[in-house]
C-alpha cells in the first residue's frame, strides 16, 4: 500500500514537472515568433529594420505651442536641409519614421484617431526600404506617426500642436507629411491647411496656386475601394473599345452636366452616375441599367476626370487601372509626380470652358497615337500607381533625386516603357568619354572642292578637334594633290572610295580612332566653333545617341494612315540629320555589318536617305531620341549650286523621304524612332550677360 501511495505522488509530481516545462516552452516558441510577425499583417519585416513597435503616450495640453503657419513661397533650395543627407556614404536619402505614439490631452483623452490602413501601408514601406534610418541623428529626412491622409477625420488646431510638440521637428525642417484629401466644406481648398511651418507635403490635390515648385510632391489619391481588384488585360488598340469616352464621376457640379448633355445621343459616349443603392462597385446610366465599375473604364479609350468638389480624384487612379486614357478636365491642377512623369504621353488635358467639345476633340485623335497612350497608362499604372507601396517608393524616390542630381533618374527611365525584346544599348558603360580624346570630322565630298576647303579651315579651328578624314566619293574625279589642300594643325587624310555611295560615309575606317565622329557634309559652312565645341560636350553627356543640329520629325497621316516626312520648324523632333551630327564609331560598324533587310543597298541605289536610315538604327539600338543642339535651324550653303542639301522643301524630295520612313518601318517591323519635345542650348545663351562670361557665346540665333 506505501509503495503504491509513492508511486502515486511521484507520478503527479512528474505530472505537474512535465506539464510546467510544456507550458514554458510554449511561451517561449510564442515569444519568438512574435518578433518576427508584422505589426500590419503577417509580411516579415526587411532584416535589420525595426518596426518601432514601442508605443509611447504622449500629452499635449492645450496650451502647448502650435506649428507655425506654413511657409507658402519654400522652394528645395531656401527650406530644404541638406547637409545630414549624405551620412550613409552613398547616393540615397536616410528616412526616419517616429515610433508609433498615442498623443492625449491633460484628461488622458486621444488627440487623434486611429492610423488608417494606407497611413500604416505607407510607414510599413518605409520602414522596409532601403532608405529606412534608425538613428535620427543621421536621417535626412523624418516622418511623423500622424494620419493626415484625409483632413476630414483630423482637427486643425490639435495637429498643429502635435507636430510642434515632435522632438526632431525644427520647424518642420525636412519633414514629409502624406495626404491625400485635403480641404473641407465648402472651400475645399487645393492642400491641407494645417499649419506646418516648412514641412513637404505629398499632397492629393495641388492647384498652381498652392503647389510650391520644386518642394511638394503631388501624389495619386488612392482608391481603397478597388485594391483587391484585378481587372483582365485587355486590348491597346481603339478598335476594341466599345466607346469612345465614358464619364463615370458621381456628384459632378451641375454646370458639368449640363456641358455633358451635348453628347447624350452620342453612341460613342457613355454618361453614368451612382446607382439608386450608391454601391461603388456599380454604377448606372439613365436608364438605370448597371455597370460594374470600374471594369465598364475598360472598355472605353478615354475616361474623363472632371473637377469635383476636390481636384484630386479617385477616378483618375481608376482610369490608369483600368487601362483608360484619362481626359483631365480640371483647369490649374498639378497632376500626380509631374515633376517625373510626362503626363503628354498619358493624358489629354483640356480646358473646362471646352468640355462641350471633348468629343470633337477626341475623334481627331490618331489610332496610332491612342495605342501609343494607351500603352503609356499602363505603364504609369504598374511603375507608380497602383499600390501604396508604389506611391510611397515613387514619392522617397523623387526626393532622393533631389537631393542627389547627379545619381538622379533620368527621363527615360521615368517614362520609357521597358524595352521591347532585342533593344539593348551597347554603349552600357556609364562613363563620359574622355575629353582629350577629341572627335574625328569625316566628311563626305563628290566634286565641292571650295567649300570643302573652306570647312575643313573652319572645323580646324575647335580644340577638341583630332583628326579630319574627307571620304572623297568622286571616281571619276581624283582629288586634289596635297599642296591644295588647307595647311591645318591636325592630321588631314583623305580616302577615295571605289563607288559613289552614301554609305560610304559610314564605313568603319581604320584612321578613325577616336569615339566620338563629327559627320560632315561638305557644303554646312554656317556652324560655328562655339556650336562645334558645345554639341561634342553634349555628346560626351550622352554618347550613345545621336547629337546634332539639323532636326527632323516624322509624323502620322491619319488620311493615308501612312508615316510622313516633316521637315517644318516645330519643338518636336524625332531625326537629327548627319549632315552635321556627332555619334558614337560603333554605329558605322552597325550601319556597315549590321543593318536590317535591304535598307543599306536600298539607300546606295536611290541615293537617299541615309540619314534616315542611321536614325532609324540609333533609336532601334538604344530605343532613345536623338538630342538637337541650338538653336539654328538654317545650314544651307548660300554659295553652293546645288539646291538639295540636307533637305529641300521640294514635294518630289518629300514624297521620296517619306517613303523611306514607310519602307525602313516596314522592315523593321516597328517604328523605332522616338519623338521628344527638347533642346539643349548653352546656359545663359539668352542673357544679356556681357559675352566673356559666357562660355559658349557664338552660338548661332534661328
Amino acid at each position: 500500500m506505501k509503495g503504491r501511495a509513492m508511486g502515486s505522488k511521484y507520478r503527479t509530481f512528474y505530472v505537474i514537472l512535465f506539464l510546467t516545462i510544456f507550458l514554458f516552452l510554449l511561451v517561449a516558441v510564442a515569444l519568438q515568433l512574435s518578433s518576427y510577425i508584422s505589426p500590419l499583417g503577417n509580411d516579415a519585416p526587411v532584416e535589420g529594420h525595426s518596426l518601432n513597435k514601442e508605443r509611447s503616450d504622449v500629452v499635449v495640453s492645450q496650451t502647448s505651442s502650435r506649428a507655425n503657419a506654413t511657409v507658402q513661397n519654400c522652394t528645395f533650395h531656401t527650406c530644404f536641409e541638406v547637409y545630414h543627407c549624405g551620412c550613409n556614404g552613398q547616393s540615397r536619402i536616410t528616412v526616419y519614421v517616429y515610433p508609433e505614439t498615442k498623443y492625449t490631452d491633460e484628461d488622458g483623452r486621444s488627440l487623434l484617431a486611429g492610423p488608417s490602413r494606407e497611413f500604416k501601408e505607407i510607414l510599413q514601406t518605409v520602414r522596409q526600404s532601403v532608405y529606412h534610418a534608425l538613428d535620427p541623428s543621421k536621417a535626412c529626412l523624418f516622418i511623423p506617426p500622424l494620419d493626415l491622409l484625409n483632413q476630414n477625420s483630423i482637427s486643425l488646431e490639435r495637429t498643429a500642436r502635435i507636430l510642434a510638440s515632435l522632438p526632431h521637428w525644427n520647424s518642420g525642417t525636412n519633414h514629409l507629411l502624406f495626404n491625400m484629401l485635403p480641404g473641407s466644406m465648402p472651400d475645399y481648398n487645393a492642400t491641407l491647411d494645417v499649419d506646418r511651418d516648412r514641412a513637404l507635403l505629398a499632397g492629393g490635390g495641388f492647384s498652381t496656386w498652392t503647389y510650391r515648385r520644386t518642394y511638394d510632391i503631388s501624389i495619386p489619391v488612392f482608391n481603397p475601394f478597388t485594391r483587391s481588384l484585378t481587372l483582365s488585360p485587355k486590348s491597346a488598340s481603339p478598335v476594341d473599345r466599345q466607346w469612345l469616352a465614358v464619364s463615370s464621376q458621381t456628384g459632378l457640379h451641375p454646370e458639368y452636366l449640363r456641358d455633358l448633355e451635348v453628347f447624350s445621343d452620342d453612341l460613342e459616349f457613355l454618361r453614368l452616375d451612382h446607382c439608386s443603392d450608391f454601391n461603388v462597385s456599380e454604377r448606372c446610366d439613365k436608364n438605370m441599367a448597371r455597370y460594374s465599375y470600374p471594369h465598364i473604364l475598360q472598355k472605353a479609350a478615354f475616361c474623363l476626370v472632371i473637377r469635383s468638389n476636390r481636384l484630386g480624384q479617385m477616378a483618375l487612379s481608376d482610369c490608369l487601372m483600368a487601362g483608360s486614357i484619362p481626359v483631365i478636365i480640371a483647369d490649374s491642377y498639378i497632376l500626380p509626380f509631374s515633376e517625373v512623369l510626362d503626363w503628354k504621353r498619358a493624358a489629354i488635358v483640356i480646358d473646362e470652358d471646352d468640355l462641350s467639345k471633348v468629343m470633337p476633340i477626341l475623334r481627331n485623335i490618331s489610332s496610332e497615337r491612342v495605342e501609343l497612350m494607351r500603352r503609356q497608362v499602363e505603364f504609369f499604372w504598374s511603375s507608380y500607381f497602383n499600390s501604396i507601396n508604389a506611391i510611397t517608393l515613387t514619392t522617397l524616390q523623387i526626393i532622393n533625386d533631389r537631393v542627389f542630381p547627379y545619381a538622379a533618374r533620368k527621363y527615360e527611365d521615368w517614362n520609357e516603357l521597358p524595352y521591347r525584346p532585342g533593344v539593348q544599348n551597347p554603349l552600357f558603360l556609364p562613363l563620359i568619354p574622355a575629353k582629350t580624346l577629341g572627335f574625328t570630322a569625316v566628311i563626305l565630298t563628290y566634286d565641292r572642292q571650295e567649300s570643302l576647303f573652306q570647312i575643313i579651315q573652319q572645323v580646324a579651328l575647335s580644340p577638341s578637334l583630332s583628326k579630319v578624314l574627307v571620304v572623297w566619293n568622286n571616281q571619276v574625279k581624283p582629288p586634289p594633290p596635297a599642296s591644295q589642300w588647307p595647311k591645318i594643325s591636325k592630321p588631314l587624310k583623305v580616302v577615295q572610295t571605289r563607288h559613289n555611295r552614301l554609305s560610304n560615309r559610314f564605313y568603319p575606317y581604320d584612321e578613325i580612332e577616336t569615339e566620338a565622329i563629327l559627320a560632315l557634309d561638305d557644303d554646312i559652312l554656317m556652324l560655328t566653333v562655339d556650336e562645334l565645341e558645345f554639341g561634342y560636350e553634349v555628346w560626351r553627356e550622352f554618347s550613345d545617341r545621336l547629337v546634332g543640329f539639323p532636326s527632323r520629325l516624322h509624323l502620322w497621316d491619319e488620311s493615308t494612315k501612312m508615316w510622313k516626312y516633316e521637315s517644318q520648324w516645330t519643338s518636336e523632333i524625332s531625326m537629327v540629320l548627319t549632315g552635321a551630327a556627332f555619334y558614337h564609331k560603333y554605329y558605322n560598324y552597325l550601319y556597315t555589318n549590321a543593318m536590317p533587310g535591304n535598307i543599306k543597298s536600298w539607300v546606295d541605289e536611290h541615293m537617299n536617305c541615309e540619314d534616315i536610315a542611321f536614325n532609324f538604327l540609333v533609336a532601334n539600338t538604344t530605343g532613345k531620341a536623338p538630342i538637337k543642339v541650338t538653336p539654328r535651324q538654317k545650314f544651307k550653303c548660300p554659295e553652293c549650286s546645288n539646291s538639295i542639301m540636307l533637305s529641300a522643301d521640294l514635294d518630289d524630295h518629300m514624297v521620296i523621304r517619306s517613303e523611306c520612313i514607310n519602307n525602313f518601318a516596314k522592315i523593321y517591323g516597328v517604328m523605332p524612332l522616338k519623338s521628344v519635345e527638347f533642346r539643349a542650348d548653352p546656359v545663359l545663351y539668352k542673357e544679356s550677360f556681357p559675352s566673356e562670361l559666357k562660355w559658349f557665346s557664338d552660338v548661332g540665333s534661328l
